[in-house]
C-alpha cells in the first residue's frame, strides 16, 4: 500500500499559478465542430466551458509521467497515488468570453484532503481558478481532483444504480474514439485513459477508453443553455459518479425546474455517470 504523507502534501495549499491564452477563431471553430449539435444554440456565442481548452499544461516529453499527464510536484502536489481524475467542480459565470479575448487563468491550491472511500485510499485536491478577460472577471471556478490507489480497479462496475428519473429532455451522443481524440487534442490532454486502450485496460483496469469528465460537463452546460434559449447560466455545478466508456452511445438528460435545470449523463445501461445543476437568473 502506498504511503501518503498528507501533511507534506498540504504544504502545497496556497500555491498559485498564472497562465494566459488567446481565444482564436480556429479554436472556436474546432470546439464547435467537436461538439456538433450539442454546442450552445446561439451562433454568435462561444460554447460554454471553452476556457477548459485554454492555456493547458504544456511540458516537454521528459517531464511527462507514465499516465500521460505532466509529472507531479509542480503546481499540483506530488500525490503518490497513481490514478487521478476530475471528481467535479463548480462554475460561476460573470461575463461572456468572446473570440479574440486574451484570457488569464489565476489558480490557487485551496485544499488537500485525505479520505477513505468505497474504492480505498483517496486524496482530494481542490483548486480555485479565476478566469479573467482583459482584466475583468469572467468565470469563478472550483475544481476537485481525486487521486486513487492502483488497487481501486474500475472494472466497469457502476458506482450508482440505474437511474429511474424521467427526463423532460434527452439527447443521444455517440461515444466514439474520434470524439475522445478531438477533445484530448483541444485540451492538450495526454492522459492515456482517453486514447490508449491497452493502457486503460491493462494498467488502470478499465473495460474501455474513458470519456473525459470535463467533456461530459461541457456538453451538459451547453445543453442547459440551449434549453434556456441560448442563455448562459449564472452557476453550474457538476459531480462525476461513475466512469463513462467509449463505444456505446450515452445520453444528456435534463429536468427543468423554473430557473434551475437538473442535468445528468447516463450510459447505455441508464447508469448515471455525472450529475449537474445549472442555475439561471430569474
Amino acid at each position: 500500500m502506498v504511503e501518503v504523507d498528507i501533511e507534506h502534501l498540504r504544504e502545497w495549499i496556497g500555491r498559485t499559478e498564472q497562465k494566459s491564452d488567446v481565444v482564436t477563431p480556429g479554436l472556436v471553430e474546432r470546439l464547435r465542430a467537436m461538439l456538433g449539435d450539442t454546442a450552445c444554440a446561439t451562433p454568435d456565442a462561444l460554447p460554454l466551458a471553452i476556457h477548459w481548452c485554454l492555456a493547458p499544461p504544456a511540458v516537454p516529453p521528459a517531464e511527462i509521467g507514465s499516465d500521460g499527464h505532466p509529472a507531479r510536484g509542480g503546481f499540483l502536489p506530488p500525490v503518490p497515488l497513481p490514478r487521478r481524475m476530475w471528481a467535479g467542480g463548480a462554475l460561476e459565470f460573470h461575463q461572456p468570453i468572446i473570440a479574440g479575448d486574451t484570457v488569464t487563468r489565476m489558480s490557487r491550491i485551496a485544499d488537500v484532503a485525505e479520505k477513505i472511500g468505497r474504492t480505498g485510499h483517496l486524496v482530494f485536491v481542490t483548486v480555485e481558478h479565476q478566469i479573467l478577460t482583459n482584466n475583468s472577471l469572467a468565470i469563478s471556478e472550483r475544481q476537485d481532483i481525486v487521486y486513487r490507489g492502483a488497487q481501486a480497479t474500475a472494472g466497469g462496475k457502476p458506482a450508482t444504480p440505474v437511474q429511474t428519473r424521467q427526463a423532460d429532455h434527452c439527447e443521444t451522443v455517440q461515444a466514439t474514439t474520434t470524439l475522445l481524440f478531438r477533445y484530448s487534442a483541444l485540451t492538450f490532454n495526454g492522459h492515456r485513459i482517453h486514447y490508449d486502450r491497452d493502457y486503460a485496460r491493462d494498467i488502470e483496469g478499465y473495460p474501455g477508453l474513458v470519456v473525459h469528465g470535463p467533456l461530459q460537463a461541457t456538453m451538459l452546460v451547453n445543453f442547459a443553455s440551449r434549453l434556456k434559449g441560448g442563455r448562459s447560466p449564472k452557476k453550474f455545478s457538476y459531480r462525476g459518479l461513475s466512469p463513462l466508456f467509449d463505444g456505446p452511445e450515452f445520453t444528456l438528460n435534463a429536468i427543468i425546474k423554473d430557473e434551475a435545470v437538473e442535468l445528468w449523463c447516463a450510459d447505455h445501461n441508464g447508469t448515471t455517470t455525472m450529475n449537474a445543476t445549472a442555475i439561471f437568473a430569474a
